[in-house]
């Protein structure tokens, strides 16, 4: 029976942490919903006079299903709102909303890092699919050179988690900034920073397994072509 110490000692830790960080976001989350805000403004409601102050009145709010699932589409102009931030005036609702606008003002201040990720997004995508299909070609005839393509294919994959943290960071760094300006109180604003933080975290988990697969996967074909040497 094969052991694959690799993936136990290399990559089971790292989604371990992606694990830690995904319950702590949900657990963050869900306390400062039941947090509301003094002034009455809803999610929506707070997305909408942040993108207007920054002249992006033609950027749509619509409203999608599920938990956490809030994003900003650039394709339509879009930011989407989950059930539980739309129409919400919590704390958390509020903090994610004004997030989702900082991606838009990134769009529209032609931010660098979301401007590569969006470049690299399709190469990412055909990546991702292709990379292991070729590792294992390339393994099982023997042909590493093959197999050395896969894992620079896999390494797209690195490099969008790797633009994505500025990207997040700065969208974040830009709503509780913005928050500062008659939005949320002092002491609302420290439950909308913990709820971004704990999400920024997650994308840092990504990014550590992702970078643990890369290493495990030269490790693999490395010490495959060593022993047919």
């Amino acid at each position: 029976m094969y052991f694959d110490w690799t993936y136990v000692v290399i990559v089971l830790p790292m989604l371990i942490l992606s694990m830690i960080a995904q319950v702590q976001v949900q657990s963050t989350y869900r306390k400062y919903s039941k947090v509301f805000s003094r002034s009455g403004m809803t999610a929506e409601a707070a997305a909408r006079l942040i993108l207007d102050r920054n002249g992006l009145q033609h950027v749509a709010i619509g409203r999608i299903g599920g938990e956490l699932t809030d994003h900003y589409n650039p394709k339509t102009n879009t930011i989407l709102l989950s059930d539980a931030v739309y129409g919400y005036n919590s704390v958390a609702a509020i903090g994610v909303a004004a997030h989702e606008a900082g991606h838009a003002i990134q769009h529209a201040t032609g931010y660098l890092p979301i401007r590569i990720r969006a470049a690299v997004v399709p190469i990412t995508q055909f990546g991702s699919r292709l990379s292991t299909p070729l590792i294992l070609l390339g393994l099982i005839f023997g042909y590493y050179p093959l197999a050395y393509a896969g894992i620079l294919l896999f390494g797209t994959v690195v490099i969008f988690q790797l633009v994505t943290l500025p990207t997040e960071f700065n969208a974040s760094r830009r709503a509780l900034a913005v928050l500062s300006e008659g939005f949320l109180d002092d002491e609302e604003r420290k439950g909308a920073r913990k709820v971004l933080s704990a999400a920024a975290m997650t994308y840092v988990a990504a990014l550590f397994v992702s970078l643990a697969s890369l290493l495990r996967l030269v490790l693999i074909v490395s010490g495959g072509r060593n022993r047919r040497d």
